[in-house]
């Protein structure tokens, strides 16, 4: 299901593109119109083992569901986004060492699908692919330039300067999640690749149960304390929710990690606005706690910076949930389409 208003395609404003977000168990498929609106979605199981010659066949039979729903064919899409999990060679359109997809290394999976669905496809890292579809249609949508974070097991990343999305010259543009925010030499260990001190180690759902685990070990007061082995993410939330004093300095605390790797972000690109996205959002906008998340952040940044920067940044919750890859992926594919024109 797409949390996004189905519009008709009678309504849709021309040209359109499809938009193919890959994750670790599920492909979500949307079709938009070129400003950004949804004509139909649909949901396949990803079925990594089997392969992604195998799931590119099925997201092309996916596609043509969406187009025969429609009542359209393939040649009024003008071009498909595809949006793939790290790690990747974005300009050879080839899928390197993606940790949560072990049977889909060293593949071109961009011709593998612009073979199955017979028309160009762009391609991006899931995370950029995101920040995109915030940028065009999300919280961003009026800025010209963005940072996104995503908070879930890890922390990626995506940023747009001028309108542009930097994708680097290894493919790496973006990956927010492995700057470093601790050099000490027993900082903690980033659970993708063994970096030391990075942010992805203190600040993703994976680093924040670690944090909580041995927090609690130590001796922490909380409700949480009996139920060690179990500690979530969600769970912490729900805990403050409750009033669990330690949860909430808990989540106030990894606000403050955030902060530093934001600082470090906004000096180095200045983009006037820092989006917060992904499911560790600890209840994000509709929630108290969620909102004394999003204040320390917010706090964090205001100690570090300078009194122009603080005053000309927005730090905001993202906006369009677990849709932004599709979406993100549509638009890239929108770009790259009007840039050739």
């Amino acid at each position: 299901m797409t949390d996004q208003k189905i519009t008709p395609v009678s309504h849709a404003k021309m040209p359109l593109f499809l938009g193919i977000d890959v994750g670790g168990t599920g492909i979500k498929i949307g079709l938009t119109d070129d400003q950004g609106a949804t004509l139909d979605f649909i949901a396949i199981e990803t079925l990594e083992p089997q392969g992604p010659e195998d799931a590119m066949r099925r997201v092309n039979i996916a596609c043509e569901e969406i187009l025969n729903r429609c009542g359209l064919s393939k040649k009024q899409v003008l071009r498909a986004g595809l949006g793939t999990p790290g790690s990747q060679d974005i300009r050879k359109g080839l899928l390197l060492q993606p940790p949560n997809h072990p049977h889909w290394h060293h593949f071109p999976i961009v011709k593998c699908l612009e073979d199955a669905l017979g028309m160009p496809v762009s391609y991006a890292n899931d995370a950029n692919a995101a920040a995109f579809g915030e940028f065009w249609v999300g919280t961003g949508k009026v800025h010209d330039s963005m940072v996104l974070l995503t908070l879930g097991t890890g922390v990626g990343g995506g940023v747009i300067i001028d309108n542009e999305l930097i994708v680097g010259q290894n493919s790496f543009g973006g990956e927010c999640g492995h700057m470093i925010i601790d050099p000490s030499p027993n900082a903690r260990l980033c659970a993708w690749g063994g970096g030391r001190g990075h942010l992805e180690a203190y600040a993703s759902a994976s680093g924040v149960t670690a944090r909580a685990r041995e927090e609690l070990r130590a001796g922490a007061h909380s409700i949480l304390a009996s139920g060690i082995e179990k500690i979530t993410a969600k769970k912490i939330y729900e805990a403050a929710e409750q009033g669990d004093a330690w949860s909430l300095s808990f989540i106030e605390q990894t606000g403050g990690y955030l902060a530093i790797g934001i600082t470090s972000m906004v000096h180095m690109v200045d983009p006037g606005l820092v989006v917060l996205g992904g499911a560790m959002n600890f209840g994000g906008p509709n929630s108290k706690t969620g909102q004394r998340f999003l204040e320390s952040v917010r706090n964090g940044f205001r100690e570090r910076t300078f009194q122009n920067v603080k005053a000309g940044t927005t730090i905001e919750f993202a906006s369009l949930g677990a849709d932004a890859g599709y979406i993100g992926a549509a638009g890239i594919a929108r770009s790259d389409y009007h840039k050739v024109l």
